[in-house]
């Protein structure tokens, strides 16, 4: 079965989330993974997009993966914890970032 995993973790409020996203996909791509970097997608959205949109936008590329990957600091974005909520309920595998 192919892994495809979806990257969650803290965007809003930091500065650095492209390159930390960047970092995992590579990482999980070099483990064989297929990997959805939602942070690299949302990038291409429009000015002006809400965060709403840009959940829904996350919640819905989430839904064609069979795994989650949390970032460090996930636990203190509520969009992560959203997500991480969502991927519970669907009873996706969940990894974690190691400390």
């Amino acid at each position: 079965m192919e892994i495809k995993i979806y990257i969650s973790g803290p965007v809003t409020g930091t500065e650095d989330y492209l390159e930390r996203f960047g970092a995992a996909e590579e990482e999980l791509k070099k483990a064989g993974c297929s990997v959805i970097n939602p942070a690299k997608i949302n990038s291409f959205l429009p000015v002006g997009t809400t965060h709403r949109q840009y959940m829904n936008m996350s919640i819905t590329i989430l839904s064609m993966c069979s795994h989650i990957y949390m970032l460090k600091g996930w636990d203190e974005s509520l969009g992560s914890n959203r997500e991480y909520g969502y991927a519970l309920a669907r009873g996706m595998t969940v990894w974690h970032e190691e400390a």
